[in-house]
């Protein structure tokens, strides 16, 4: 007699598995709820695992039945190499694949019956979190609380924030090299070239708790109309050299001679998300930065949800190892932003509220994403207790 296990995201479709492959001949023993996958204990799917047996003869006739499975897939193979079969074929596919995509296109449930969890998911939906993301914090919440316990609103609603909170992730410290250089990516209009002015101004003055040392700048963004103008104008200001190339070649020679600096930075041209050619000739260039070279994408937290999921995906040959959030100061909605660096497991390093120079601009931190969010309450002294303060 065999011992065997099958598990499913239901019940029903774990069963329909085993009497597909076994027949009648299954016998159930048990079964039991399983959570598996996730990130930092929350986000992971529930699941049914059945644990069942079969007689010596229900193995003997399985082995049968996957013979005729395997001739039957034989005569498929030969029915589809004939022209009728193929079309009939490919036709399949094409329906398959628009009822993936329309099944992609569909929000995810949303499970809050609860009065708690549905005042909770109000705010949640005001504050635009994708619908993936607060089916998986209303997953852990019943997970987590009893019924008796959800009456407790400020409870509920103060684990809720904790909740978001872990989601936040921060890049780890890079590895200290000389020069350290440090490149910035991204769609136009989001703001890069007064980024980087920042991040100038911050390194070499040493402001906000940094040392101050050498900057240089270096600006590939020679084709925009006023872009040399804009980051010549900052780097007047602050009295940091600033140099502009067009090559890989060119850019190589620049750092090289920039080799006893503390810092560069690179602005980079701003490029459509969908234009794959461009974005492919400025990953050349970028090349020359070397190995240790730091990327990271710039992303306004005004950009839409959906449109934020494909910037991030075509930029991802860049290997940016974090993103800086602009713009944090025209709009009130921090959900869409959260969600989608949630989703795609990628840190933040810092965000950018204003324009002005250096002073808009800070080190990313869970707080200033829960802080921002329109209806919550807060309890600041416990989520600094988690978090620590804000850096200043």
């Amino acid at each position: 007699m065999q011992y065997l296990v099958e598990q499913g995201s239901s019940h029903r479709e774990v069963l329909e598995k085993v009497r597909a492959r076994y027949g009648d001949a299954a016998q159930v023993l048990s079964h039991r709820t399983v959570r598996s996958g996730g990130f930092l204990g929350m986000f992971a799917r529930e699941g049914v695992e059945i644990t069942f047996y079969l007689k010596d003869d229900a193995v003997r006739e399985g082995e049968k039945k996957k013979a005729d499975i395997e001739d039957e897939k034989r005569k498929l193979l030969e029915r589809v190499s004939q022209e009728r079969a193929l079309q009939e074929v490919l036709s399949e596919v094409r329906s398959l694949k628009v009822s993936i995509a329309e099944s992609a296109a569909r929000p995810a449930p949303v499970e809050a019956e609860h009065p708690t969890l549905s005042a909770i998911d109000a705010l949640l939906c005001d504050n635009d979190f994708s619908p993936w993301y607060r089916s998986e914090l209303f997953a852990r919440a019943h997970a987590e609380f009893s019924l008796d316990a959800l009456e407790d609103y400020e409870a509920v609603e103060q684990a809720v924030l904790e909740w978001i909170g872990d989601t936040v992730r921060i890049p780890t410290p890079p590895r200290p090299v000389k020069p350290r250089v440090l490149v910035l990516v991204g769609p136009t209009g989001v703001g890069k070239t007064t980024t980087i002015a920042k991040l100038a101004a911050l390194h070499s003055l040493g402001i906000g708790g940094l040392p101050a040392g050498t900057v240089r700048m270096i600006t590939i963004d020679s084709y925009r109309i006023g872009a040399v103008e804009q980051i010549e104008k900052y780097a007047g200001i602050m009295r940091v050299p600033v140099s502009v190339v067009e090559t890989a070649q060119h850019l190589r020679e620049t750092i090289a001679m920039y080799r006893d600096t503390d810092l560069i930075l690179v602005d980079t041209i701003g490029k459509s998300p969908r234009d794959a050619v461009k974005l492919a000739e400025m990953q050349q260039i970028l090349d020359a930065c070397g190995p240790s070279a730091e990327v990271y994408l710039a992303i306004a937290a005004t950009t839409k949800t959906q449109d934020m999921f494909d910037i991030f995906r075509q930029f991802e040959p860049f290997r940016y190892r974090g993103v800086v959030v602009t713009k944090m100061d025209e709009t009130g909605r921090v959900g869409n932003v959260l969600s989608v660096l949630a989703e795609t497991d990628k840190a933040v390093a810092w965000v950018t509220d204003g324009q002005k120079v250096p002073q808009d601009i800070a080190p990313a931190h869970p707080l200033r994403f829960l802080m921002n969010l329109e209806g919550f309450r807060p309890n600041r002294p416990k989520l600094e207790e988690r978090y620590g303060l804000i850096p200043r």
